[in-house]
């Protein structure tokens, strides 16, 4: 006998879910049942389809934390057949994947698709053909509550969504989490942008840039999955914590197969195991050592002063000197990639020999000319004028040796500056030279002027305002053919050499007609915290517009002044205090500072993590010295000494910016603990 149909709308609700969570294992076991035994084809083949078939599989895993669907749309009529993926009705659940019945049927509708779009743009001045848009709520997997909004109902008033804001709060446990429950419309208009184009978001704190980018990722890896799994993706972020912090949003997404590295990662011809001063930093970083490279590249090839003189049978063939300099005068100007015109050069002057055994009445084929390439006397006078360039052992040279850097450096570098970059100690090998990150970047170029660097399809650049002119070469190199999504705060730069205007930053990537973007709405910080923090912009950032929240969460911030004495104490106090709350929290401090705050709570039986960790319900603090805070998000941050987080960088605008990158990690409540007087820009 069948089953009477609920009249509980959340019942109803809860039971599609059921269902659609058995569609999905339905889905999974039909892919695990398939036989590939009798698959004809090369073992080659039937290797790529085991490992299609394999990442399918793990693509429909159910994740039992992850909510399969979070909202639906109920249009006011039909959507085709072809926006809705297959379904004619016109009410859709809308989730982190698409899920059919039996029949192929959508139960749930992928959030990346077309019919999707509405859940995120639709409004009461442009509902877009939406009579309801539904969100659900979840407590521990289970679906518990949903809410309404009646877009194309004139008599119903805007309201805040409940739901969404309790969605954004939900405590930071764990990873970061995605949010592609609650994207907003101007992060869905970046997300969803085309492909071709580059485009660079500047947001401030908690405003979701981050998440942006990486939903963009998985949004075109649904839109254009044949052409990024063949030319491939990248995420660059700052720093192994921060990778660690977001490594599970694109696997929450169903994207399994995008890479993740630093720009110090994808640099890693040399070991670095040196530093370098501020001064020799920046100007390692400059655009100029890009030329200065190009003409060290160049510094070894040679014209010739004698010809080349090719042996075949009983005739000899004379490659006169002056004809030998024009083939290496054209390679030169054609500014093709140095190791492409080295092995170019033998079959110039191999063509130039077959031209004179055709004036001399021979009639000689493409075998002969690849021969006369590979003779003796062509290869010694290619290696000769064309040597063969390592490198590593290139740069290595360039800054051991003042004399070649100057004539390489010349009217580029001025003397001060060229002494500056010049190692305090010769290198003596690649292997014992002391690198630094800086001189990893310079070999990483000089790689490249040798040979092409291979390019992916997208690359999705995180913390960008960081990065040196020199390092956006680098990533820009990633992605020559493809494009970028480009993501950071112009206010969070503390490096020596920090972005300062996002045109430049485009132009050294190689994107100069990239489109900016500027997030100020934010999601994360609370009101309260986000404009204490902002007090800063006038003196780290004056171009920027100060950010927003739509939190209003009176009691976020506390600042608190400490007596002499009582740091220590006070710390662990607050850290107790936070802990006594759901969710994370950070204890964020001036990196001198750490190991003592270590010990102490150590000493004080507090168990604490290192950034990037995974928290769990027996480790909830993170310790966090301030130099790897950005990017992090904790429910609660207590912040030591913030002239101490000042005083810790080079100079005092650095020093500010480090400090507006502590204060805006919190999501739910900040407590600021002082002893000594804070900037003057707080108060």
């Amino acid at each position: 006998m069948p089953a009477t149909p609920t009249t509980d709308p959340l019942q109803r609700e809860r039971d599609h879910l059921a269902a659609s969570r058995s569609a999905l294992r339905a889905m999974r076991e039909d892919v695990q049942s398939l036989d590939l035994r009798d698959v004809t084809g090369t073992w080659v083949s039937a290797a790529v389809l085991q490992n299609q078939i394999e990442a399918r599989i793990a693509a429909l895993a159910d994740l039992s934390h992850t909510p399969l669907f979070f909202g639906r749309l109920d249009y006011l009529h039909a959507i085709s057949e072809e926006l809705s993926e297959g379904g004619g009705g016109e009410n859709f659940y809308i989730g982190r994947r698409h899920v059919h019945d039996a029949d192929g049927d959508p139960m749930v509708i992928d959030w990346r698709a077309p019919v999707s779009q509405p859940f995120y743009r639709a409004t009461r001045t442009e509902p877009l053909d939406v009579e309801r848009r539904r969100r659900f709520g979840y407590t521990a997997g289970e679906l518990t509550a949903y809410e309404d909004e009646h877009l194309s109902d004139p008599a119903e008033a805007d309201s805040a969504s409940a739901l969404l804001a309790a969605e954004i709060e939900k405590p930071r446990v764990g990873p970061m989490r995605d949010i592609v429950a609650t994207i907003q419309p101007e992060q869905d208009e970046i997300v969803r942008s085309d492909v071709t184009g580059t485009i660079c978001v500047q947001g401030a704190p908690g405003t979701g840039k981050t998440a942006v980018g990486l939903h963009r990722v998985a949004y075109l890896l649904y839109a254009h999955r044949e052409r990024l799994a063949r030319t491939g993706t990248l995420v660059i972020g700052p720093n192994n914590a921060f990778l660690s912090y977001i490594e599970q949003v694109l696997p929450a997404l169903g994207e399994l197969d995008v890479a993740q590295a630093t720009v110090q990662q994808l640099v890693g011809h040399v070991e670095v195991r040196g530093e370098d001063d501020p001064q020799a930093a920046r100007l390692k970083g400059d655009a100029r050592m890009a030329e200065v490279l190009r003409r060290a590249v160049r510094a070894g090839i040679a014209l010739p002063t004698e010809p080349c003189v090719v042996v075949r049978g009983s005739r000899r063939w004379r490659v006169q000197a002056h004809e030998l300099a024009a083939i290496i005068e054209e390679l030169k100007g054609r500014e093709v990639r140095y190791g492409a015109a080295r092995d170019a050069l033998p079959q110039r002057i191999a063509h130039t020999v077959l031209l004179k055994m055709e004036q001399s009445g021979e009639a000689p084929d493409d075998r002969v000319q690849d021969a006369v390439a590979r003779n003796a006397a062509v290869k010694a006078v290619a290696k000769e004028c064309w040597p063969a360039v390592d490198p590593a052992k290139l740069v290595l040279r360039l800054l051991s040796d003042p004399e070649f850097l100057a004539a390489c450096a010349e009217g580029v570098l001025t003397p001060e500056e060229q002494q500056a970059v010049l190692w305090p100690k010769p290198g003596r090998s690649v292997k014992t030279a002391r690198w630094t990150q800086a001189d990893a970047v310079l070999v990483d170029e000089a790689t490249d002027l040798v040979q092409r660097t291979p390019s992916l399809g997208h690359v999705v650049l995180d913390e960008a305002q960081d990065l040196s002119p020199m390092q956006y070469r680098a990533v820009g190199r990633r992605c020559t053919t493809g494009s970028a999504t480009v993501l950071g705060d112009l206010a969070q730069g503390t490096t020596p050499w920090a972005t300062a205007s996002w045109p430049d930053a485009l132009r050294h990537l190689g994107k100069p007609d990239a489109h900016v973007e500027e997030l100020t709405k934010g999601f994360r910080v609370p009101e309260e915290v986000i404009a204490y923090a902002s007090r800063l912009l006038p003196a780290i950032a004056p171009g920027l517009a100060p950010a927003t929240s739509v939190r209003d969460a009176p009691g976020s911030l506390t600042i608190r002044r400490l007596p002499d004495g009582e740091a220590v104490p006070a710390v662990l106090a607050a850290c107790r205090e936070a802990l006594e709350h759901e969710g994370s929290t950070g204890l964020i401090a001036a990196d001198a500072r750490i190991p003592a705050l270590a010990e102490a709570l150590t000493a004080a039986g507090l168990p604490y993590l290192s950034p990037g960790a995974e928290t769990s319900a027996e480790a909830r603090l993170t310790l966090v010295p301030a130099s790897l805070a950005k990017g992090l998000e904790y429910d609660y941050v207590v912040l030591d000494e913030p002239a101490a987080v000042v005083a810790g960088e080079p100079d005092e605008r650095t020093g500010l910016r480090r400090l507006y990158v502590a204060l805006t990690r919190a999501v739910s409540g900040l407590t600021v603990l002082h002893g000594e007087p804070l900037p003057a820009q707080l108060h």
